[in-house]
């Protein structure tokens, strides 16, 4: 039978004797997640194709369709030119050991020079023999708590893909939704500060004078320290103008 041709861009996932159909869904949802849709399956416990796994991967059913079914890791990898094994336990082998960020950034230049990469994750059980990850060239040890070391496949498939999407895409660290304003400029926080001021300068706020002028300054480092979008400061300045409303209403 002649295999499909599977374009390099992502590293081929590939599941070792995986038990369950609803863990094989899941890890599609997981690797779809973060665009990896090269999904390899080596000889799953309860056959192939498997409706329970249809069932757990909802919108990720592509992956199952598309996923390469081998008898054996051998010929799961056969076109691979690097193979990473997943583990959270030591092994007797002598092997480099790579974090999950440092694997798939190898993987991603690995990829990007034109190499095909796959990354093992093992049985639900008891994962990798030593046997699978003596056919790999590297370790992708997860750092979990030693306690309790195992790790739903699923979870792993996502572990790995999150590391992926860190690697070849572009991550913030850090971003602030706007919600249709934008931030306020130094001109328009000024302008809110002396509206401020000067309204409770009449209600008679900064008092007693011997403290008048640090308040002043407190409250304008006050506004300094926000960061204040446009909106902020329309809405400050309406709850300023209603207040005077309000007290004028009421006298």
């Amino acid at each position: 039978m002649t295999k499909p041709v599977e374009q390099p861009e992502t590293p081929a996932f590939v599941l070792v004797r995986p038990q369950m159909g609803e863990n094989i869904g899941a890890a599609a949802r997981a690797m779809w997640n973060f665009g990896l849709d090269r999904m390899r399956l080596v000889a799953p416990r309860d056959g192939w194709p498997n409706p329970a796994a249809t069932a757990m991967a909802s919108g990720a059913g592509r992956l199952l369709d598309g996923a390469r079914l081998s008898p054996d890791l051998p010929d799961a990898v056969a076109d691979c030119s690097y193979v990473f094994a997943t583990t959270a336990r030591a092994r007797d082998l002598t092997k480099p050991v790579f974090s999950p960020e440092a694997a798939m950034q190898m993987a991603a230049e690995k990829i990007a020079s034109g190499q095909r990469v796959a990354v093992l994750f093992g049985p639900e059980r008891a994962g990798l023999e030593n046997d699978d990850i003596a056919r790999a060239n590297a370790i992708i040890s997860v750092p979990v708590n030693p306690e309790f070391a195992s790790l739903n496949l699923a979870q792993c498939v996502l572990l790995v893909g999150y590391e992926w999407m860190r690697a070849v895409g572009e991550v913030m660290d850090h971003t602030t939704e706007m919600a249709g304003t934008d931030w306020a400029e130094g001109v328009e926080v000024e302008h809110l500060a002396q509206h401020y001021q000067d309204r409770l300068e009449e209600a008679g706020f900064f008092f007693p004078e011997h403290k008048a002028n640090s308040m002043r300054t407190n409250l304008r480092n006050m506004w300094s320290r926000m960061p204040l979008t446009r909106a902020d400061v329309q809405m400050l300045h309406g709850v300023m103008r209603q207040m005077v409303r309000w007290k004028t209403r009421d006298d």
